[in-house]
C-alpha cells in the first residue's frame, strides 16, 4: 500500500509546483528532488509490500517512507490552507490584503523549511534503501507490467456465490430435510465449520429454498458476530416479525429494555410457526440471551444458528445432538471442480498446469472461500507459463497450517492487487460488520480519499466503477444487491477476508476504528471510523491532529436523542471526508463551513433543515449528499462550489396507499447552471420558472438528472436544456401534480446514451423519442394515462430489461406480440384501471423472470399465453379482486387459472385484511378455503413503486 500512498504525493507534489511553483523558488529544487527520489523507490515498494511481514528491518524502513510521504502532504496542505481565506471586501480590504500578504509571506518560509527537512529525511531514506538493496541482493529493474491488463474479460465477478458453489446441494436438503420434519417442538439446528468454508451461504440457501418458504411464513435472519449488541438485534428481529403482517413496529419499541423486547417477540411467536437463523453466533451468552424469547409452542418452529464453535453447537443442540451438522471442507474433487470453474469456466485445467494446479490445491485444504481467492490471483495470471503458477505456489508457504494458511492465502491476494487497489480493498475495514455498502458511496469515498486515478476518456467515477469490477473479478468483494439492470447496489466482503484487511489496515496505520467509548487511537491516524458514534461522542476528548477523514456510524437508536456533535478540534482541519450519515443533528454544524480541504459531506438521513450561505467557503468540495435529509432549499452560495460533481438533495416519502412513493426534491438558485462540473442532480423543482430550467442545459457533465414539480408550460424549456445533455444516463421527470400534463414531446434529439427514464404526469400520447433510445434499459411510466396501447411504440427497444407501468393506459388490453421486448426482464403493471385482459403471444417477452400484477381490478384472468414465459420465475398478484385469487386455487377444475401458473416457482397473491397487508403463496391455497390457512402462508416483501 506505500507505493500507492507515495504515487499519490508524487501526482499532489507536481500538481503544487505547477500551482505555486513560481511562489516557492527557493525550494522547487528540494521539492523535485523529494518527489525524484520518491519515484525511485516506487517499484522497491511494490515487492517491500508482500515482504515486510516477515522482515522487521524492511518494516521499519516502508513506515519511514510512509511517514515522510504523510509529512509532506501535511506541509503542502496546510500551505494551501493558509492561502485559503478571501480577502475581503468594502473599505477594510486592502487592510486585510496587506495583512494577507503578511501571512502568506510567513507560510512560504514555513514550506520552504519544512520541505528541507523533509529533503534531509528522504536522503537518509534512500541511503538505508541502498544498504538494504545491496544487504539483500535486491536487483529492482522499475515496474513490473501492471496484472491487471491479464485479466480475462470475464462476463460474471469471480465470487463465492450460491451459483458457484461445489457440493452444497447434498448438505442443503439434508439440512431442509431437518428443518421440515414432522417433529412439533421447537427445536434447534446447528451448523457448525471454521471460517470460510460456507457456513452463511448454505444457511441462506436453506432459507430462501421455495418449501422452506411455504412452510415458515414467519422468519426472521439475524446476524449475531463477536461484539453484538442484544438490544439492536431484538429490535431487527421485530421489525422482520411484523414486516410478515404489514404491520408498523410496536410503539415505543426503540426505548424499550431487553425485558420489554423479549416479552414483545415471545408474545408475538407464542402462536405462530416460525423460523429464525441466528448466523456467525460465537459465544454460548448469544444464544442464552435469545432463546427464552423463542417459545416452544409446539408448532413445528425451528432455530438454525451458524457458528465456528463445536462447543457453541453442541450446548445450543443439548436437547437435539442428532441436529448438530458439521459442515466439512470440499473433496479433492469438489475442489478441483471449483478450482476449474473459477478459473477456465466451463473447460478443464489445461495438462500442463495440472500437476502445480494440484499442489496449490493442497494447501487450499477443501476451503472453498481459500480455493476462490486463490483462484482470483491466478485468473491474472498467464495460463501459458507454468512458472508463474510455480510462484504462486511458492508464496504460500508450506509450514503454515489451519487459519493461518488461510492469511497466507489472502496476503497473497491482497498482496497481488496493483497498488491503486490495495488501498480500495483496505477502506472496506472502515465499514462496521454487516453494514450495507452502497456502490456509489464507496466510489465516491474513494474519490475524495485520492485513491482513484484519472484515465483518459473516462469519467473519474467510471475509473472508480472499474476499480470495484476488478475485486469482484479476484473474488475479494461480493454483490450484495444488484439493481434490475445488473449494477451493483451493495457489496460485502467475506467474514474472514474482513478480519484479515483490519489487520493489515492497522498495522499499516492505514485507519483507527473506535469500537467502544474512550478508546485511544494513532497520534497519526489519518483516517477515523466511529462505530457506534452515539455512546462514543460524549467522549470524543481527543482527535489526531492530522486526520483527513472522519467517518461516524450510528447504531439503531441514534436519533432518541440529539447530543451536542463537537466539530471544533483542530486535528480537523485538513479533512477530505467528513460522513455524519445518520447522525442526530438538527442543524448544520457551524464549524464544517471553515473545512476549505472538504472534497466530501454527507448529512444524509439528518433532520438538517437548512444549509448556510457560508457553504460557499468549501470550494474542494466534491460531493454534498443531502439525500433524507430535510433540506429544501439551497442558497446562493453553493454556486461558488466550481468542483462539485454530486449535488443530492431529496427524499421519498409512501403514499397512503403503501405501494407507491413520491419524490421531494430542492429549490435551486437561480444560476444553477454556472455548477458545470456537476454530473448528478435530484431533485430540482421546475416550479421556479423557464430561466432555472434553461440553465440546466448549461450542465454538459451531467449523467444523472431529477426533475419534480414540472408544469404544462415549462416543457418545451427542459426539453430544449436536455438536448443539451449529450453525455446523460438517466433522466427524472414528474409534473407538479397528477392530473398536470408534462409537454416531452419536443425533445427532437434525445440523449443518445440514457440507460434509465422515469416519466411521472399525463402526457396525450407516448414521446416518440423514447422508441430511438437504444441503450434504454429501465423504463418507469406513471400518472400517463394514455388512450392508445403504450407498447406498440416500445416493444423493439433492444436492450430494455425493466418495464414499469402505474396508470398510464386507459385501455382494456395489453398485447404483447411475438418478436417484442426480447430482453425484458422484469415487468410491473399497477392500477391499469380499465385492464382487462392481458396476452401474450408466443416468442413474446421471451426472458421475463418476473411480473408484479398490482390494483388492476378489472382483470379478470391471469394473461393469456402465460405458458409461454419459459423463464418466469417469480408471479406476484397484489390487491387483485376476490375473483381473481378464486380462479388461482388449485381446486376450481376447468373454470381456474391454477393449471397455466402452476409450474411458475414462485407465485404471491397479496391483499388486506383487518388493514393489514398480507402475502400468500399460491400453493398454500386449500380446498374449500376463500382465503389460505393463516398457518400456511409464507413471508413475502410488498413490491413498492419507487423511480
Amino acid at each position: 500500500m506505500s507505493e500507492g500512498i507515495v504515487t499519490f504525493l508524487i501526482t499532489k507534489l507536481g500538481d503544487f509546483l505547477l500551482e505555486r511553483g513560481k511562489e516557492l523558488e527557493a525550494v522547487k529544487n528540494e521539492a523535485e528532488y523529494v518527489s525524484d527520489e520518491l519515484a525511485f523507490m516506487k517499484a522497491f515498494l511494490r515487492l517491500a509490500d508482500a515482504m515486510e511481514e516477515s522482515d522487521s528491518a524492511l518494516r521499519l524502513l516502508v513506515k519511514k517512507v510512509r511517514d515522510v510521504a504523510y509529512d509532506t502532504e501535511d506541509a503542502l496542505d496546510e500551505f494551501r490552507l493558509c492561502l485559503a481565506n478571501d480577502n475581503g471586501y468594502g473599505i477594510f480590504s486592502c487592510f486585510r490584503k496587506i495583512c494577507r500578504s503578511v501571512k502568506d509571506a510567513r507560510a512560504r518560509r514555513r514550506i520552504s523549511s519544512k520541505i528541507q527537512v523533509i529533503k534531509s529525511r528522504v536522503i537518509s531514506i534512500t541511503e538505508s534503501h541502498r544498504r538494504y538493496c545491496n544487504k539483500n541482493n535486491i536487483m529492482v529493474h522499475g515496474s513490473s507490467s501492471d496484472s491487471t491488463t491479464r485479466i480475462e474479460c470475464q462476463r460474471d465477478a469471480l465470487l463465492l456465490e450460491e451459483a458457484d458453489l461445489v457440493g452444497i446441494e447434498k448438505p442443503k436438503k439434508q439440512l431442509i430435510e431437518r428443518l421440515l420434519g414432522t417433529k412439533s417442538g421447537r427445536e434447534v439446528v446447528s451448523v457448525v465449520g471454521m471460517g470460510g468454508l460456507g457456513k452463511t451461504t448454505l444457511v441462506r440457501r436453506v432459507y430462501d429454498d421455495p418449501n422452506v418458504k411455504k412452510n415458515y411464513k414467519f422468519r426472521a435472519w439475524i446476524t449475531v458476530s463477536q461484539s453484538y449488541k442484544t438490544g439492536d438485534l431484538l429490535k431487527h428481529m421485530i421489525q422482520q416479525l411484523f414486516h410478515v403482517l404489514r404491520k408498523p413496529d410496536p410503539h415505543g419499541v426503540e426505548e424499550m429494555d431487553y425485558d420489554k423486547l423479549m416479552m414483545i417477540i415471545n408474545k408475538f411467536l407464542q402462536q405462530r410457526k416460525y423460523l429464525i437463523v441466528l448466523d456467525d453466533v460465537w459465544h454460548i451468552n448469544a444464544w442464552d440471551a435469545f432463546k427464552y424469547a423463542l417459545p416452544n409452542n409446539n408448532h413445528g418452529s425451528r432455530v438454525l444458528l451458524t457458528t465456528r464453535n463445536y462447543g457453541v453447537a453442541s450446548i445450543c443442540c443439548m436437547e437435539f445432538p442428532d441436529n448438530v451438522y458439521s459442515l466439512n471442507p470440499l473433496s479433492p474433487e469438489e475442489s478441483h471442480t471449483l478450482f476449474c470453474k473459477k478459473i477456465f469456466q466451463k473447460s478443464c485445467c489445461p495438462r500442463h498446469l495440472k500437476k502445480v494446479a494440484e499442489k496449490i490445491l493442497g494447501r487450499c485444504e477443501g476451503l472453498p472461500l481459500a480455493i476462490v481467492a486463490i483462484s482470483g490471483v491466478l485468473a491474472t495470471k498467464d495460463k501459458n507459463r507454468i512458472d508463474e503458477w510455480e510462484m504462486v505456489h511458492r508464496s504460500l508457504g508450506a509450514e503454515l497450517e489451519d487459519n493461518n494458511k488461510l492469511k497466507t492465502i489472502l496476503s497473497l491476494s491482497y498482496n497481488d492487487l496493483p497498488y491503486y487497489l490495495k488501498s480500495c480493498l483496505l477502506y472496506f475495514s472502515i465499514f462496521p460488520k454487516g453494514h450495507p455498502i452502497e456502490r456509489t458511496r464507496l466510489a465516491r469515498l474513494w474519490i475524495a480519499e485520492g485513491f482513484v486515478i484519472e484515465k483518459e476518456g473516462a469519467t473519474i467515477e467510471e475509473v472508480a466503477g472499474g476499480y470495484l469490477n476488478e475485486l469482484l473479478k479476484r473474488s475479494l468483494v461480493q454483490v450484495e444487491e444488484s439493481t434490475s439492470d445488473g449494477r451493483v447496489k451493495t457489496c460485502r466482503i467475506h467474514d474472514v477476508l474482513r478480519e484479515s484487511i483490519i489487520l493489515k489496515a492497522r498495522d499499516q496505520e492505514f485507519v483507527a476504528v473506535a469500537k467502544e467509548p474512550c478508546m485511544m487511537w494513532p497520534e497519526k491516524a489519518r483516517r477515523l471510523s466511529i462505530h457506534n458514534a452515539s455512546q462514543h461522542i460524549q467522549h470524543m476528548i481527543h482527535i489526531p491532529s492530522r486526520l483527513r477523514s472522519l467517518l461516524m456510524f450510528w447504531g439503531v437508536d441514534s436519533l432518541s436523542g440529539y447530543p451536542k456533535i463537537n466539530l471544533s478540534y483542530g486535528g480537523l482541519s485538513l479533512l477530505n471526508v467528513l460522513d455524519l450519515q445518520g447522525a442526530p443533528l438538527k442543524e448544520f454544524p457551524s464549524e464544517v463551513v471553515n473545512l476549505f480541504l472538504l472534497k466530501y459531506l454527507s448529512l444524509r438521513y439528518t433532520k438538517v433543515d437548512a444549509i448556510p450561505n457560508s457553504i460557499g467557503n468549501l470550494q474542494n468540495l466534491e460531493t454534498l449528499d443531502l439525500k433524507h435529509s430535510r433540506v429544501t432549499e439551497l442558497p446562493v452560495g453553493i454556486l461558488k462550489l466550481q468542483k462539485l460533481r454530486h449535488l443530492l438533495v431529496y427524499f421519498y416519502q409512501r403514499d397512503h396507499d403503501d405501494h407507491n412513493y413520491t419524490k421531494y426534491g430542492f429549490k435551486a438558485p437561480a444560476r444553477i447552471g454556472c455548477l458545470h462540473s456537476v454530473q448528478k442532480l435530484c431533485f430540482i423543482e421546475a416550479k421556479q420558472g423557464i430561466r432555472l430550467l434553461m440553465e440546466l442545459g448549461k450542465l454538459n457533465q451531467l449523467r444523472r438528472l431529477g426533475i419534480v414539480k414540472l408544469g404544462k408550460k415549462d416543457g418545451k424549456a427542459l426539453c430544449s436544456s436536455i438536448e443539451n445533455l449529450g453525455s446523460l444516463r438517466a433522466l427524472s421527470v414528474t409534473s407538479i401534480e397528477e392530473n398536470e400534463i408534462i409537454d416531452m414531446q419536443s425533445l427532437s434529439s434525445p440523449p443518445p446514451l440514457l440507460q434509465r427514464l422515469y416519466l411521472t404526469g399525463r402526457q396525450e400520447k407516448l414521446p416518440k423519442w423514447i422508441s430511438s433510445l437504444h441503450f434504454l434499459v429501465k423504463l418507469v411510466l406513471k400518472w400517463t394515462r394514455l388512450q392508445d396501447d403504450p407498447l406498440v411504440s416500445i416493444q423493439h427497444l433492444p436492450n430494455l430489461v425493466h418495464l414499469e407501468f402505474v396508470q398510464v393506459y386507459d385501455g382494456e388490453r395489453l398485447h404483447f406480440k411475438r418478436g417484442g421486448f426480447q430482453r425484458l426482464r422484469i415487468l410491473g403493471l399497477n392500477k391499469l384501471n380499465r385492464l382487462k385482459s392481458i396476452t401474450v403471444q408466443k416468442g413474446g417477452i421471451p426472458c421475463l423472470q418476473k411480473l408484479i400484477i398490482l390494483g388492476c381490478r378489472l382483470l379478470r384472468r391471469v394473461p393469456f399465453g402465460i405458458q409461454h414465459l419459459p423463464e418466469l420465475k417469480v408471479l406476484d398478484f397484489v390487491d387483485m379482486p376476490d375473483d381473481f385469487i378464486k380462479r388461482l386455487r388449485p381446486n376450481e377444475g376447468g373454470g381456474g387459472d391454477y393449471l397455466k401458473i402452476r409450474n411458475i416457482p414462485e407465485v404471491y397473491c397479496t391483499h388486506q385484511i383487518n388493514g393489514n397487508w398480507e402475502a400468500y403463496s399460491v400453493g398454500s391455497f386449500k380446498k374449500g378455503e376463500k382465503s389460505p390457512s393463516p398457518n400456511s402462508p409464507m413471508k413475502r416483501s410488498i413490491y413498492h413503486w419507487k423511480p
